[in-house]
């Protein structure tokens, strides 16, 4: 393996109680935990619910490389046919199943990590399926009993890239707070971004998303005092010319919210991979066959196998970010979480190793983040 150059972190520096300049050990990913609804249903199941017949709609579900999903389907009618959610029965069910899972996945990861609620320094809360205002954070701190005076962020809306995009930002705090735990939370209700109304423009979001909620314990710490892989480096990629090619906006039509795909993204997502791994891997003195774990969000076959094709990576290398889709779907923000747990499960890295991590969504844009074992 090529040398890694010492690269330095934001805080890599501090000056201690008497002056000179400290060495703070870089942001680690010390816990892990995940958490789903209750129920779930294969592609055939959803078609059958919904009554869908059209063959290009059920070519749509059955040629997506997804088995189950875990989803919250509106309430049945007395004649066995789901009620039309209006938008205000959505957004109940985006809070109701945000707090449930979010707190559920944060009590795994602090189990993970071998924490307890009163560690928790730092509080960031991620979705995409919904607005509320006060946020999941200040929901979550409530239904947790976490200390008042805990640090909070929300980040809304920036779609299935935001975990890396908010991770960033808790590697930060957690650098500017040495030995203080932080813990980012995605909790997306996809079920309650969903326009059920059976045609093709509808067809591939509601063939392709699930509901899950993930969490990931943050801290800068001696690796003999909390062991996992330090996060080195952060590179992103902004697709301008693609702004409108993933997006969620108002249905005049439906008379709720609705998200879109440009059937292009997968080429766009693609045609760009290699720019921003390249960026990522900028003075390091890496090459891309030095990286031994690649933890790719699930965002679709297509997209899986666009990034896959133009990195020269293998399906082994991708076996985590293709089991997630088989087994929940489009997770949104907090798919790559459920990778990571994956590949921490599977017990096969070895200190020392590299991984990177990569998630992809809507401005276009792609997040990557370098870490180390």
């Amino acid at each position: 393996m090529t040398a890694l150059i010492d690269l330095p972190h934001p805080g890599a520096l501090r000056p201690d109680a008497a002056g000179p300049r400290t060495a703070t050990p870089p942001a680690r990913l010390v816990g892990i935990g995940t958490a789903t609804p209750p129920t779930s249903y294969s592609q055939r199941d959803l078609l059958d619910i919904f009554g869908i017949s059209d063959p290009r709609v059920r070519s749509v579900f059955l040629n997506s490389a997804i088995e189950r999903r875990f989803l919250t389907l509106p309430p049945e009618a007395q004649d066995g046919s789901r009620l039309l959610e209006e938008q205000g029965a959505l957004l109940a069910k985006h809070k109701r199943q945000g707090v449930e899972m979010g707190r559920r996945a944060v009590e795994a990861c602090l189990k993970s990590a071998g924490a307890d609620l009163a560690d928790i320094g730092y509080l960031c809360c991620v979705t995409s399926t919904g607005f509320l205002t006060p946020g999941f954070s200040a929901l979550l701190i409530r239904e947790l009993g976490l200390d008042r005076h805990t640090s909070r962020l929300d980040v809304v809306g920036m779609g299935c890239n935001a975990g890396l995009n908010s991770l960033n930002a808790v590697t930060g705090w957690a650098l500017a707070h040495p030995g203080r735990l932080a813990v980012m939370v995605c909790a997306e209700a996809c079920s309650a971004a969903y326009v059920f109304d059976g045609t093709m423009r509808t067809s591939v979001v509601n063939s392709l998303f699930g509901d899950g909620s993930s969490a990931v314990a943050v801290v800068a710490a001696d690796p003999r005092d909390r062991p996992g892989p330090s996060v080195l480096k952060y590179a992103s990629c902004i697709i301008p010319e693609a702004v409108d090619a993933m997006r969620y906006d108002w249905d005049d039509d439906a008379g709720r919210f609705s998200f879109f795909l440009d059937p292009e993204v997968p080429y766009v997502v693609g045609a760009h991979a290699d720019l921003v791994v390249s960026k990522l891997l900028a003075g390091t003195g890496l090459r891309r066959a030095d990286i031994a774990h690649w933890l790719v969000h699930s965002g679709g076959k297509k997209v899986i196998d666009s990034v896959r094709i133009n990195l020269g990576l293998t399906q082994h290398d991708v076996r985590h970010t293709t089991g997630v889709l088989r087994d929940y779907g489009n997770l949104s923000s907090g798919s790559f979480l459920f990778s990571y747990e994956r590949l921490c499960d599977e017990g096969a890295v070895r200190p020392g190793e590299l991984g990177v991590l990569m998630t992809m969504g809507p401005g276009s844009t792609i997040e990557t983040a370098l870490v180390r074992w």
